[in-house]
């Protein structure tokens, strides 16, 4: 995949998790793609299982955003860097929604094949994800 296709492909993906468009996760997630992210026992798999993984998000954050604000492609890896926001207004990592806000880094590295993602590495700020909604005290 050419820089051009890859940075093409990675905007259309960031279109897509911020639509959460069920019609896109098959265009762009193969059906055997493996997901690895904080806070799920076990990898996730194919367009459902980032579906799901979205999902999962959005019941915690319902306004949950991501910026792209880098992306780097060399062969068939990606390497993205985004800006993700939200707010905390529903159930995450069992707590009760607490109302903040959050704004953070988040890291992604993607692996492709015949155009579509095949292994996703996300590494968002979990501990300033936490800290900013209230979970984990700030330090002094």
């Amino acid at each position: 995949m050419s820089s051009d296709a890859a940075h093409e492909f990675i905007r259309r993906f960031t279109d897509f998790i911020n639509s959460g468009d069920p019609k896109l996760a098959p265009e762009l997630v193969s059906t055997d793609a493996i997901f690895h992210a904080p806070g799920t026992p076990a990898p996730l798999s194919g367009p459902d299982g980032y579906l799901e993984l979205l999902a999962m998000l959005r019941s915690a954050f319902s306004d949950v955003r991501w910026v792209l604000e880098e992306a780097v492609a060399e062969g068939d890896k990606i390497a993205a860097r985004f800006g993700m926001s939200g707010t905390n207004d529903g159930s995450f990592m069992g707590a009760p929604p607490t109302g903040k806000a959050f704004q953070v880094t988040s890291m992604a590295f993607y692996k492709l094949s015949g155009g579509k993602i095949v292994e996703e590495r996300g590494l968002p700020d979990m501990l300033s994800i936490l800290q900013q909604i209230g979970l984990v005290p700030q330090p002094s």
